[in-house]
C-alpha cells in the first residue's frame, strides 16, 4: 500500500518523534483549522462525512480493500469480521443520523455556527452559541476502531483542529480512515493528524498536552489516572474506562421458533469484534421458568457459535490468550464432571469458542474472544444483586423480552444504574445518538455561550 505522507503515522518506522515535531505539528493544526474549517457551515461537514461513510460501505472502495487486507495482522482481526464491524459502524453516519445526532445534543443544527434559539428558549429571551476546542487530542486504546473513529467524527462536527494519539501498531484503521477524509476534502484532511508510538515518551507526551485544550482517552481505569495526572490545570479530560456488559432472556421469548432467532442473536453479540469491546457481553442470564431451560439455551449457542465460526472465524490469539482461555476450560471441565450444575461446550482442536453453563447466577468476567456464560436465573432482582459488584460499571444490557416487560425491566435496570438497554443482538451496533457511558457525546466536548435577550 503507497499513500502519501499526509500524517506522521505515514512516515516510515524508523522515524523519531520529538517534542519539537510534534509541537509544531500541533500549531500547524491550530493555522489550518483556522483556515479551512473554523468556518465550515454544518451541513457541508455532515455531506462530506456522510459521503466518506458511503465510500467505506463500497467493496471495491480501494481503502477498504487495503483495511481488509492489512489489518488482520496487526488488528488480529479476521477480515469477515472487520467487514461486518465496518459496515455496521458507516452505515449509521447518514445525513439524517448526523443532523439527529446535533438536535438531540445542541437543540440547534446551526448552534455551532451562530447564536440561535429554540422555540422555548425565545419564550425564556435566551439565544445560545457553542463552539468546539481549539486543538482536540485523542489517546486511543488500540483494541477496537470504533472509539476512536468516532472520535475523529465528534471533532470534525465541533469544528476543532484533532491530533489522534494510537498505540504502537494501532494506527492502520484511524490512518486510512484520515486518508479516506483527505481524499474526499484536503483541507479538512489537514487539520487532523495521527501519529503512534509507545506510551511513556514524556517529553513527546509533555508537549502533545501543553498545546491540547481537551483530552479524550479510552483505556483502563489506571491509564486514565496516567494521563489525567500529566495534563495541565485548564485542558479538559474525558476518559473513557473499564466497562461490562451482559445479556438478559425473559422466559416468555424462549418458545418455539421465537427461541431460535434469540439465540442467533445473542452469538451475534458474541462474535462481534470478538467480544472485545465494552459492549461486549460477558454474561448471558435466562430466566429459568420458560417453555426452554438455560441449559438448553446454553446447548444451543454452542450449536450456533460453532455454525458461525465455519462463515465468520474467530482468528488466531495470542499465546497468553490461547493460555488463558485452556486454563479457564480446564476449571469449568473438572466442575462439571463433578457437578450437574455446570456444563462445558467449546470448540474442538481450538479455542475458537466456550460456552459455559452454571446454575450460580453471580456475575463472572469472560476472558473473551467468544467465551460465553450462561447463567440460571429466576428474575432481574436476582441478577442485580448477583452483578452487585460491577454496579456501576455496566455500560449495556442486552434484553431479550415481550413488549409487556420490557419496559418494566428497562425501568430497573436503568434505576440501577445501567447506561444503555438494547435488544439483544444489537449490543455492539449502538445508534449515532448512543450516549457513552450515560454521558452526552458532543455536550462534553463543547463550551457554551448563553445570550440573555
Amino acid at each position: 500500500m503507497n499513500l502519501p505522507n499526509y500524517f506522521l503515522a505515514d512516515l516510515p518506522r524508523e522515524a523519531t518523534l520529538s517534542a519539537s515535531l510534534v509541537t509544531e505539528a500541533c500549531r500547524a493544526l491550530k493555522r489550518n483549522r483556522e483556515h479551512y474549517l473554523q468556518n465550515r457551515s454544518i451541513h457541508h461537514l455532515i455531506c462530506v462525512l456522510s459521503e466518506v461513510a458511503q465510500n467505506w460501505l463500497q467493496p471495491d472502495y480501494p481503502l477498504r480493500k487495503s483495511l481488509l487486507q492489512l489489518a488482520p495482522a496487526s488488528t488480529g482481526f479476521q477480515a469477515a469480521t472487520l467487514a461486518a464491524g465496518l459496515d455496521a459502524f458507516f452505515a449509521r453516519f447518514t445525513v439524517e443520523n448526523l443532523q439527529a445526532l446535533i438536535l438531540q445534543e445542541l437543540g440547534h443544527l446551526r448552534r455551532l455556527e451562530e447564536l440561535t434559539a429554540t422555540e422555548a428558549e425565545l419564550k425564556a429571551g435566551r439565544a445560545s452559541f457553542v463552539r468546539g476546542p481549539e486543538l482536540f487530542v485523542h489517546i486511543a486504546s488500540g483494541t477496537l476502531p470504533n472509539p476512536t473513529l468516532m472520535s475523529i467524527v465528534l471533532g470534525l462536527l465541533t469544528r476543532s483542529a484533532q491530533f489522534v494519539k494510537c498505540a504502537t501498531g494501532g494506527a492502520l484503521i484511524p490512518r486510512l480512515f484520515a486518508h479516506s477524509l483527505y481524499e474526499a476534502e484536503p483541507k479538512l484532511g489537514a487539520c487532523l493528524e495521527i501519529a503512534e508510538w509507545k506510551g511513556g515518551l514524556q517529553s513527546v507526551e509533555s508537549a502533545l498536552f501543553a498545546e491540547a485544550d481537551c483530552v479524550t482517552a479510552t483505556g483502563t481505569n489506571e491509564t486514565l489516572a496516567a494521563i489525567r495526572q500529566q495534563l495541565p490545570a485548564q485542558v479538559r479530560f474525558i476518559g473513557y474506562g473499564h466497562r461490562v456488559s451482559f445479556g438478559y432472556v425473559a422466559s416468555e421469548v424462549l418458545a418455539g421458533f421465537q427461541a431460535r432467532k434469540i439465540i442467533n442473536r445473542a452469538a451475534g453479540d458474541v462474535v462481534a469484534w470478538n467480544q472485545m469491546g465494552c459492549l461486549s457481553p460477558h454474561v448471558i442470564y435466562v430466566e429459568n421458568n420458560g417453555e426452554m431451560a438455560p441449559e438448553q439455551f446454553a446447548e444451543m449457542l454452542a450449536a450456533e457459535l460453532e455454525a458461525t465460526e465455519q462463515t465468520l472465524p474467530r482468528g488466531p490469539v495470542t499465546v497468553e490468550e490461547a493460555a488463558g482461555i485452556a486454563l479457564r476450560r480446564s476449571f469449568y471441565e473438572i466442575r462439571a464432571a463433578h457437578s450437574s450444575e455446570t456444563r462445558l461446550w467449546s470448540s474442538a482442536g481450538s479455542t475458537a469458542w466456550t460456552v459455559v453453563y452454571e446454575n450460580d447466577p453471580l456475575f463472572q468476567m469472560s476472558c473473551l474472544n467468544r467465551f460465553i456464560y450462561v447463567k440460571s436465573i429466576s428474575g432481574l432482582e436476582q441478577v442485580l444483586r448477583s452483578a452487585d459488584a460491577v454496579r456501576g460499571q455496566v455500560s449495556t444490557v442486552g434484553l431479550a423480552a415481550s413488549e409487556d416487560r420490557a419496559q418494566n425491566l428497562a425501568n430497573q435496570l436503568a434505576r440501577w444504574g445501567v447506561t444503555r438497554v438494547c435488544p439483544l443482538g444489537q449490543m455492539q451496533n449502538p445508534p449515532l445518538t448512543w450516549r457513552h457511558d450515560g454521558r452526552p457525546s458532543l455536550g462534553d466536548l463543547v463550551t457554551w455561550t448563553d445570550w440573555e435577550l
